[in-house]
């Protein structure tokens, strides 16, 4: 029977019978930990206990912990160790890290932050109640920003939470079913993680001449930028009532990105100009940081300030400028835009362009670096293709969880 006490959602009130609305304390034992004095070494140095933090939250299985604190820790201090499939919720850290959770692969300690579950596995499936919580994260987050002025949730908030519980082997068939999405997702992202590496081994080795494609061999040779680059300038003709669309560069060789649209009269500095595609953009204050990018079809006729630096090959012939744009992702090339920037603090630090222009690349024939680019751009291409089915397996899963975890879906058991 529906306890009437316990507010039910739409999705949630035609639950099929056998299952009981509850809270989370009516199921599980709740608990947290304590951070040991950070300066007494005896707790933190060289210990052996892993110790988990709300950084440690994977929303998954939990098998490693960044921090480990030792035996005298745990003799002297309130800590506990928590066996396997205890589920773990984060209380406070930050707003985005409310309501991650995790269940113990390992044995562990924890620190305040979290909220630990223990529960009668005789009633409870852990894995059950742990996509139960991923699947109401936005409650948690509602909950903590309503709350207090810094949202944070507490340990009686966790236990108030509300919970629907199925028959024991219902609860076993949902999470079995969620985990094959689980494994799914999880063999994909591993994947992603090989093709990462092997990228940037492509990259390292092909766009410095360590390791050459078959069919070319003959010198590399050594050009400046003063050689290969050409500043370009589209200034735009002024129009206050005309709609500007503005882009950046994020840092970190992140790509170009849209800002808001502005008006001509929202604008104060008026010395826009046009990008084209092929252009290759600098930002004077955000170079060291790595932010470059080379403008693709998406942005064609955007809009850059007067704080980006736009550029083309001077020779076509000689440059490939999507070859630039790989080249320009590499560590080597930080390094020259740092030493060509100058300032007294990194966040402050502007490019000196012209000292840049002095500095040197070595380049492959135009042929051979075309052919480097469409590696490179055949690896990145797998790379977004397997991004996309993690997505859809997310997606998937999330379907899933609001049809199983409420009883729209049955399974066959």
């Amino acid at each position: 029977m529906k306890d009437p006490n316990i507010p039910l959602s739409e999705s949630e009130k035609n639950t099929p019978d056998g299952w009981a609305h509850l809270r989370i304390k009516e199921i599980g034992k709740i608990t947290s930990g304590t951070t040991p004095l950070r300066s007494n070494s005896l707790y933190h140095s060289h210990g052996s206990i892993p110790w988990v933090k709300t950084t440690d939250l994977n929303n998954s299985v939990i098998l490693e912990t960044e921090e480990k604190v030792t035996e005298i820790a745990l003799k002297e201090t309130s800590l506990r160790v928590y066996p396997k499939e205890t589920v773990l919720v984060a209380m406070y850290g930050g707003f985005n890290q409310i309501g991650r959770t995790g269940i113990l692969g390992i044995e562990a300690t924890i620190n305040q932050a979290l909220s630990a579950i223990t529960v009668n596995k005789d009633e409870i499936d852990p894995i059950f109640l742990l996509n139960w919580f991923n699947a109401k994260v936005g409650l948690w987050k509602n909950l903590a920003g309503s709350s207090r002025k810094d949202p944070n949730i507490t340990s009686k908030d966790v236990g108030d939470f509300p919970f629907i519980k199925p028959p024991l082997p219902e609860q076993k068939a949902i999470a079995q079913a969620l985990g094959v999405v689980d494994e799914a997702i999880q063999k994909n992202d591993q994947l992603i993680t090989q093709k990462e590496l092997r990228k940037k081994w492509l990259m390292q080795n092909l766009l410095t001449g360590k390791k050459r494609l078959k069919g070319f061999g003959g010198e590399w040779r050594e050009c400046s930028y003063e050689k290969l680059l050409k500043v370009v300038r589209r200034p735009v003709k002024w129009d206050e009532n005309k709609l500007y669309k503005l882009v950046s560069v994020r840092r970190r060789s992140g790509g170009i990105f849209f800002r808001e649209a502005l008006y001509g009269h929202q604008i104060k500095v008026k010395g826009l100009r046009t990008t084209e595609v092929g252009d290759f953009l600098f930002s004077k204050m955000q170079i060291v940081h790595g932010a470059s990018a080379l403008v693709t079809k998406e942005f064609e006729e955007a809009m850059i300030s007067g704080s980006y630096i736009a550029t083309i090959a001077k020779d076509p012939k000689l440059l490939n400028m999507e070859f630039f744009n790989w080249y320009s992702k590499l560590p080597y090339f930080y390094h020259q835009t740092l030493i060509s920037s100058y300032g007294v603090h990194i966040e402050k630090m502007t490019f000196d362009f012209d000292t840049f222009l002095q500095l040197e690349m070595m380049l492959p024939s135009h042929q051979e670096q075309t052919a480097i680019t469409q590696v490179l751009q055949a690896a990145d291409q797998e790379i977004q293709l397997l991004r996309a089915k993690v997505e859809k397996l997310r997606e998937q899963k999330k379907w899933m969880m609001q049809q199983l975890l409420t009883g729209k879906k049955r399974l066959r058991l």
